[in-house]
């Protein structure tokens, strides 16, 4: 990824223009943390990326190109300078400029602001790596100014801080609990892209912690916060802060966190052999983490169900109905569920020939 890195600024430099690895690549390849992707930053403008890049795809809006080089995802971003921030979230309007240094000071907190050139130097104009030896998260410049700006850089600070498990500079946590008034005009999609990066932390109860500390949870719409009970699932966390109709989740998510709900509020055994086949081991296991119940037990009776689903019963409906000689009806459904018990408590083989000898002499 870093010798794909340095080619791509060399190809820019080739066009006459200066370009430099930025941010969280460079952070991490001296934490010595792999990296996913790359940011790149250049005083060449979108247009002028396009030309050299034709498979690039542009973000006019944000004056920024996409790009996929030598198998690694770029974002490659013009020097600019942000000017008039509304509703404490977006510039109005970004002017382009041909220093970095005027580039850096836009940023926000120190150890993103680091850079790397073709030749693999390090260029560290804010004491970043001061920051990063201190293990400290400290936004750049007049710190209530900047989360002012923009309230979402308050959660990028708690989530470094999670993610990293640094501490947060005097002046930032002063500034954070000034400003985080200015979190409920963030839209909740973005409030939960932060969260979910910050509990599915592996330092995700240190997060957690912070968001409380800084006294953020009311502007978070997270009331039930405090008495999240730390787990290693992410929808574990989520069921648990009863949010379901403040944030947006995907229909998957909604299913799977009202399942654990009801396991949770109904006081289900998750112990039961039906109630294991019925929600399956990873729904049971995260409530297993929720109440300290030992996985191993759930994971013992999902590994010893006979079947995983009712179309794993060897009989249907028509040879019930057949069997039985009875017009077809909601009676039909209750019979196969009894069988499905009988099986999924193991008091009966799977078994076509004796299911029929079951519901003979049970229903006839």
């Amino acid at each position: 990824m870093l010798e794909a890195s340095k080619k791509l600024l060399k190809k820019i430099e080739e066009h006459g223009y200066k370009a430099y690895i930025v941010g969280g690549f460079v952070r991490d390849y001296l934490l010595n943390i792999d990296s996913v992707d790359v940011d790149v930053c250049t005083n060449a403008t979108p247009k002028e990326l396009l030309e050299i890049f034709e498979e690039a795809e542009p973000n006019e809006e944000y004056g920024s190109v996409k790009l996929i080089f030598q198998k690694v995802n770029f974002e490659i971003t013009t020097f600019r300078k942000e000017i008039q921030y509304i509703d404490n979230r977006k510039p109005v309007e970004i002017q382009y400029i041909d220093k970095l240094s005027d580039d850096l000071l836009r940023r926000d907190i120190t150890i993103n602001t680091l850079c790397m050139t073709s030749s693999g130097d390090v260029i560290d104009l804010l004491n970043a790596t001061k920051d990063l030896k201190n293990k400290l998260i400290k936004v750049v410049g007049d710190p209530y100014k900047k989360l002012e700006e923009d309230s979402l850089r308050i959660l990028r600070c708690i989530r470094f801080a999670t993610k990293l498990k640094f501490r947060l500079d005097n002046k930032t946590k002063n500034a954070i609990k000034k400003t985080g008034k200015y979190l409920k005009n963030l839209s909740y999609e973005r409030k939960k892209e932060e969260l979910d990066k910050i509990f599915s932390s592996k330092n995700s109860k240190y997060g957690i912690m912070l968001i409380r500390k800084l006294g953020l949870e009311k502007y978070l719409d997270l009331p039930h916060l405090k008495k999240v009970k730390i787990v290693d699932d992410i929808l574990g966390i989520w069921a648990q802060l009863d949010v379901l109709d403040v944030y947006p989740f995907t229909k998957n998510e909604e299913d799977q966190i009202e399942k654990i709900n009801k396991i949770l509020k109904e006081k289900i055994n998750i112990l039961d052999r039906y109630t294991v086949y019925k929600y399956g081991s990873y729904i049971t296991s995260i409530v297993a983490k929720i109440k300290n119940i030992d996985l191993k037990k759930i994971y013992h009776i999902y590994e010893t169900l006979d079947i995983y689903h009712r179309n794993e019963i060897n009989i249907d409906g028509e040879e019930v109905i057949s069997l039985l000689d009875k017009e077809p009806g909601k009676w039909v459904s209750e019979v196969i569920k009894d069988v499905e018990k009988q099986i999924v408590y193991q008091k009966l083989e799977n078994d076509n020939t004796k299911i029929k000898d079951y519901i003979i002499k049970k229903y006839k």
